[in-house]
């Protein structure tokens, strides 16, 4: 790879920058420290100047910021408007962008208008070597865009050797968010765009936020129900054993299928990924799809009652067991234990 720059797309929010672009700001930190090039964050807004000073404190060298009033709000086309003409002027080697509602608007329409490769929703970014046999050639420091592929039974690697930029998706949460530097030191480059009448043609007329009352990503331990989880009454346990742990209740897919919860608690590669200090599956059977959103979770606890559930080969406690039959004896443990302590004292 030559010395042209890694971008990352900064996206934003009421004055808060999308935490999957800090993470992703990091990602890009590592890779540019292995060929010696440049982060950028390519930050578009109106009067987010500080938002810049951010990027940099997570580890960019250097902030385009598009300051215009037409983009206090993200409207697709003049977003892609001010991306596109940058990346023809300063020809990036890799863009990067969330994998979040915003990013997957954004980001095709910017691959089509460069006639790029895009890869979506990739779980890790590597830099390789890759050798094509048909030219006898190997393309130095290409990105190794990866992703799970077939329904997550297989990891796709996908590369790009021939057109710039390459660019990819990449889901919340699987990269980490570095600490922030405030002593970090890089360059703000302002930019004010100018548009045509025909990228201005969506108007918003009323911007609205409700925010989530589950937050998965944070959580300090996370307690997870799958298909295992038969019952109303049996989720009911799971609530009540999160509350007693101090976290949050997930889900897998299956469970969310069969209407047993609501989809904002649905883990996988088509949910949430987390990495809580402690996560408990129970009745999960630990398809691919599942693991790849928890399997980076410090200790996991699981509960099932096929010993030779999938789920088993990533846990470090493995609870052979009933949902309904295991879930009230460790409530009751840890009610006792909780007793036991406040007349201690």
């Amino acid at each position: 790879m030559t010395a042209k720059n890694i971008w990352v797309f900064i996206e934003h929010t009421d004055g808060h920058i999308a935490e999957v672009s800090l993470e992703l700001v990091g990602k890009a930190r590592e890779l540019a420290d292995q060929v010696g090039t440049e982060v950028v964050g390519f930050l578009c807004g109106h009067n987010v100047e500080a938002l810049a000073q951010d990027v940099i404190a997570h580890g960019a060298d250097r902030v385009i910021l598009a300051e215009h009033e037409e983009l206090a709000l993200y409207r697709t086309l003049p977003y892609a408007r001010v991306a596109i003409e940058e990346i023809k002027k300063r020809e990036p080697e890799i863009f990067l962008i969330g994998g979040t509602p915003n990013g997957r608007d954004f980001a095709p329409r910017v691959a089509s208008a460069m006639r790029c490769g895009l890869t979506a929703d990739c779980t890790d970014l590597q830099i390789g070597d890759y050798y094509v046999k048909k030219e006898d050639k190997t393309y130095k420091d290409l990105l190794f865009q990866i992703r799970p592929a077939f329904g997550g039974n297989l990891v796709a690697t996908i590369v790009n050797p021939h057109t710039r930029p390459q660019m990819a998706t990449v889901r919340e949460g699987v990269m980490r968010k570095p600490a922030a530097d405030a002593a970090r030191k890089g360059v703000v480059e302002k930019i004010t765009p100018t548009f045509d009448a025909k990228d201005l043609v969506l108007e918003v007329l009323s911007h609205q936020i409700r925010k989530s009352t589950i937050n998965l990503k944070d959580a300090p331990v996370i307690v997870a129900g799958g298909a295992g989880v038969g019952t109303a009454d049996e989720f009911a346990l799971l609530r009540e054993l999160a509350n007693l742990l101090g976290g949050e209740v997930g889900a897998s897919r299956a469970a969310v299928d069969s209407g047993l919860i609501e989809k904002v608690h649905q883990i996988g590669q088509t949910g949430t990924t987390v990495r809580p200090r402690l996560y408990v599956a129970a009745g999960i059977s630990g398809a691919i799809q599942h693991r790849a959103g928890m399997d980076q979770s410090s200790k996991i606890i699981a509960i099932n009652t096929d010993p030779n559930a999938p789920m088993f080969q990533i846990a470090h406690y493995r609870i052979v067991g009933d949902v309904g039959e295991v879930l009230p004896l460790i409530i009751k443990t840890l009610r006792e234990r909780a007793m036991d302590q406040r007349e201690a004292e």
